[in-house]
């Protein structure tokens, strides 16, 4: 019987369609020790027996451990994998039971399984598709949360704002700067409008549109000096 056929049989046999007669039975102690010992010497046929006659602990684990799972050819084949592994590295002279080394071999590989479909259900790539505009075009992950670059216009902004703050605190005189800090909320204060302004002050609104439109130009001049 082939490797893949006999894994085929084996999952037919979890899935209840095949008896488990049909699968080799265990080797006595005797014979597995003679066979490690000739798979050490690189003996594939040995090896492939060791695989043959222990195919059923696989689904004795399976059927055992998840019994709930939708998909038991998959952790069949996974299952194999750590037999597989379990033969490759086992130490036939330390005394311990092959059965108990190999079922350990096998959950770990069916759990790994387990660990990296979760890793993969919780990722969430940026080219996913989230919706469809109204023009049937594709809207992903990246279309909404990219963003410009903006710092060097952010800093350049900030460091202007900084340095209109200066001007206008140190150079504008005091009608001025009153007026500029109510007309835009400077110093968390309200934004008051130009008629507003007037009537706090007790001058015209023309004259606060003047005083406000010569501090503005000198602040300008201040920020873009020629050159």
């Amino acid at each position: 019987m082939g490797f893949f056929t006999m894994i085929l049989h084996l999952t037919y046999m979890i899935l209840g369609v095949e008896p488990i007669q049909k699968f080799p039975p265990a080797l006595s102690s005797d014979e597995e020790r003679a066979c490690f010992e000739k798979a050490r010497g690189g003996d594939e046929e040995a090896r492939a027996k060791l695989i043959e006659h222990n195919l059923r602990l696989v689904a004795h684990v399976v059927r055992k451990y998840y019994t709930s799972s939708k998909t038991p050819d998959d952790l069949i084949s996974v299952g194999t994998i750590g037999l597989i592994k379990a033969i490759d590295s086992f130490n036939h002279l330390n005394g311990a039971r092959f059965a108990t080394y190999a079922a350990k071999c096998i959950q770990n590989e069916i759990l790994m399984l387990f660990r990296s479909q979760k890793k993969l259900g919780c990722e969430v790539s940026l080219n996913d598709v989230i919706d469809i505009d109204k023009d049937g075009n594709p809207l992903t992950y990246i279309d909404i949360i990219s963003t410009e670059d903006t710092i060097a216009e952010d800093l350049d902004k900030k460091m202007k704002i900084n340095k209109a703050l200066d001007y206008i605190k140190y150079y504008l005189d005091d009608r001025e700067k009153q007026i500029i800090i109510m007309r835009y909320g400077l110093g968390n204060t309200k934004v008051y409008t130009q008629r507003e302004v007037a009537q706090i002050l007790g001058i015209s609104r023309s004259y606060v549109s003047r005083i406000e439109k010569s501090a503005l130009e000198k602040i300008n001049k201040y920020l873009t000096p020629e050159g």
